[in-house]
């Protein structure tokens, strides 16, 4: 791969992370306080609590984001520690939404036309008064910037045929059964950790598998280090928080691993 190679995924990378915090940030101004209150009333019943835990991320887009609130709330005493592992376990479900969306989408489909009109279409509800109509242009063009971030990433990406030598080594890296297994584990921790959001560091996965790179079992190996690699957040987030908030944080961190 070349500078402007690496260069362009970068930049895709980035523009694909501030797509979904802006989206992530427009829905959630938009939904208002309801996800609050919601989070709060409606976890009492564990199941409700799974259910609300993965509305909120889907709403949100990050389940870091979901989690650390939760420990807010378990550390202010508005939520106990068992409603807060529901509402974490829905969390982990509702962060797969973003990895759907593209898979439905971003790889059969041209989105070229796609993202660039709802660039447009976001950009001008983004000038209107109404606050709601306001929030939702945001989500929109947080949407298709998430769309450009991946046309520039799968762009930037060469055909494995064309580089043979790194395709190599990512075939003799990919055997060593359990150790190649545990060694793109790490890899999917530490980029995560890196990148701070799970669903970036997954669509990458899926356009690295999608376009050769990485066999299917150390993908899936990448996408379970991911996973893990998200609650570092949450932890950091309650190092500094009471006992209970702690619990909630590591509860994440057991739930992720042993899923793993």
């Amino acid at each position: 791969m070349s500078i402007a190679n690496i260069l362009s995924m970068a930049g895709g990378l980035g523009l694909f992370l501030f797509g979904i915090r802006t989206m992530g940030d427009g829905l959630e101004n938009a939904a208002g306080a309801k996800l609050k209150r919601m989070l709060e009333v409606l976890t009492g019943n564990r199941f409700l609590a799974v259910l609300v835990g993965f509305v909120v991320t889907a709403i949100i887009q990050s389940s870091t984001a979901t989690t650390v609130m939760v420990v807010g709330f378990v550390n202010a005493g508005m939520m106990t520690l068992a409603q807060a592992v529901g509402v974490i376990m829905g969390a982990n479900i509702g962060t797969t939404i973003t990895a759907w969306i593209i898979a439905a989408t971003g790889f059969w489909l041209d989105v070229t036309v796609l993202a660039f009109v709802l660039l447009g279409a976001g950009f001008v509800m983004t000038l209107m008064k109404k606050s709601l109509v306001k929030n939702i242009g945001q989500a929109v063009l947080g949407l298709s910037l998430v769309f450009v971030g991946l046309i520039y990433i799968k762009s930037s990406i060469p055909a494995i045929d064309t580089v043979p030598q790194i395709a190599g080594s990512i075939a003799g890296l990919a055997s060593h059964g359990i150790g190649s297994v545990l060694i793109f584990m790490l890899i999917g921790v530490v980029v995560t950790f890196i990148l701070q959001s799970s669903s970036v560091t997954v669509v990458l996965t899926m356009v690295l598998a999608y376009l050769g790179w990485l066999p299917f079992p150390m993908a899936a190996a990448m996408v379970l280090g991911e996973n893990i690699g998200t609650t570092i957040g949450a932890n950091i987030a309650a190092s500094g928080a009471g006992v209970q908030a702690r619990r909630a944080a590591l509860a994440h961190t057991v739930f992720n691993v042993a899923g793993a």
